[in-house]
């Protein structure tokens, strides 16, 4: 089983800096010194820059020259495109996804959906729903997909922390039930195109 102490130092960095920058403890235009996160985490400037040249994948960071790194800000065109990507990249991945899709895996699903109906806050209900979305996808078996997926939902969970910081109550994830529903029923395309508009929900929120 993989720990965070086996993982390469700059992802264990970009992990960290990404939950930091999602939870909005590091705010927009914040910089990121090179030489206090490596002595942060006991490392050398190499693996803080491959951090954050993946924080800027994430669109997590900008790097500009004689500004250095800063948190990124993001405005609500950047929300819509995000959301957009993911209705398309997720309804792809599902519709390769749903052969495999077992009824174990879908009760696990379905799991995850229930955690995200109890949770008491905003990171665990966003935990349960990530859970919920990677549990459905993976089965596609198209790595450079998930990958672009899982970037894209670094994205919104810090699109949705910043629109429920202040206010937060837990929703019943009806969207979630009907692609289950669609999934043990066959019915692949009615639960694709229900993914994609739910993952386009994100940009009914305003970024504050």
């Amino acid at each position: 089983m993989t720990t965070a102490k086996a993982l390469p130092v700059s992802v264990r960095i970009s992990t960290a800096l990404a939950e930091r920058i999602i939870a909005g403890d590091l705010e927009p235009g914040t910089r990121l010194g090179q030489d206090q996160i490596a002595e942060e985490f006991g490392a050398s400037h190499v693996p803080v820059r491959e951090a954050f040249r993946r924080l800027e994948a994430q669109g997590l960071v900008v790097s500009k020259p004689r500004q250095g790194v800063r948190v990124a800000g993001f405005s609500l065109q950047e929300v819509r495109e995000v959301a957009e990507m993911r209705a398309a990249l997720e309804a792809l991945a599902l519709r390769h996804a749903a052969p495999h899709l077992t009824k174990a895996i879908l009760d696990q699903a379905e799991d995850a959906n229930k955690a995200g109906d109890r949770a008491p806050d905003v990171h665990a209900w966003e935990e349960a729903n990530r859970r919920f979305h990677r549990i459905i996808l993976t089965p596609c078996g198209m790595p450079r997909l998930l990958k672009s997926i899982d970037d894209l939902q670094t994205a919104s969970a810090r699109f949705l922390f910043s629109g429920w910081r202040a206010e937060w109550e837990a929703p019943t994830d009806r969207d979630h039930r009907a692609i289950l529903d669609a999934l043990r029923a066959g019915q692949v395309d009615f639960a694709a195109s229900v993914l994609a508009r739910h993952v386009q929900t994100i940009s009914q929120k305003k970024p504050r």
